[in-house]
């Protein structure tokens, strides 16, 4: 497959350099365009207003087959510059290998995740892709991840995935050996306890961080709950955002007219 490869913790990351050289390996055409910086935390971003500059990079992988770009804009620009800009014909989109996971509600956060999303804005299968480590771990094991992708491209090549519906892929920072397996999920719940660290700035102006403790609720067959419990976990997330029920009730409830009625009444 033709493949866009990018991520949220630029082009420099071991997370996407491994990716690529298992890609690569495995015969898939590779074009990788990722930030120059990280970009953790943007989300679905978009650069506007401001101009957009990629620059070819040699990322020193044995395979001198690799197309690679660093973007100045975001994880989402880097989808687009993708596209619109360098190769029109790309068939899907990976992001990742994220260094660290995105699961539950932290999807809407990541820029890793959006990535994904941004791909199936352009009508492509695309899967996000992070590896549940912490910056402490002595080792990390982004080769489990990458073989959990090309496992997951084998199942798609049979069973091709629906429209508009990316995989949010998340996988313990463990050997392959010693995973428990592999879990479709749901989207779980997550929160952050203690949220706002107060502080101030050099010049004493009052100076706020935000971060926390995690709190997930541990629901099994969620993503969460598959993370914790050693399995790497693949939830199909769908960009449609409409509560057909909600949209259903006030629909029947006549809300529309309701509201029109009351407006002219004025």
């Amino acid at each position: 497959m033709k493949i866009l490869l990018t991520n949220d913790d630029g082009y420099q990351s071991i997370g996407i350099k491994v990716m690529a050289e298992h890609l690569l390996a495995a015969g898939h055409d590779v074009l990788l365009v990722a930030p120059h910086i990280e970009r953790s935390g943007c989300g679905h971003a978009m650069t506007i207003g401001a101009p957009v500059v990629l620059d070819e990079v040699n990322l020193g992988l044995a395979s001198d087959k690799l197309r690679a770009y660093s973007c100045t804009g975001t994880p989402t620009d880097c989808v687009v510059m993708g596209f619109d800009v360098l190769d029109s014909s790309i068939e899907m989109v990976i992001s990742g290998i994220n260094q660290g996971p995105n699961l539950a509600d932290d999807i809407t956060y990541s820029g890793t995740a959006c990535a994904a999303m941004e791909g199936v804005i352009f009508d492509k299968p695309a899967i996000a892709v992070s590896l549940n480590s912490k910056s402490k771990d002595p080792e990390k094991h982004n080769e489990t991840a990458a073989e959990i992708v090309l496992s997951v491209l084998a199942w798609i090549r049979e069973n091709p995935m629906r429209t508009g519906v990316f995989y949010n892929v998340n996988v313990p920072n463990v050997p392959k050996n010693e995973l428990a397996g592999v879990q479709v999920t749901k989207k779980g719940i997550r929160r952050y306890v203690d949220k706002i660290t107060a502080g101030e700035t050099a010049d004493g102006k009052p100076a706020y961080w935000i971060g926390g403790v995690i709190e997930d609720e541990m629901t099994e067959g969620t993503d969460v709950w598959s993370i914790a419990h050693g399995y790497a976990s693949i939830t199909p997330v769908h960009l449609e955002m409409t509560s057909f029920t909600a949209y259903e009730e006030n629909e029947r409830k006549g809300m529309g007219e309701k509201l029109t009625a009351a407006l002219f009444r004025k």
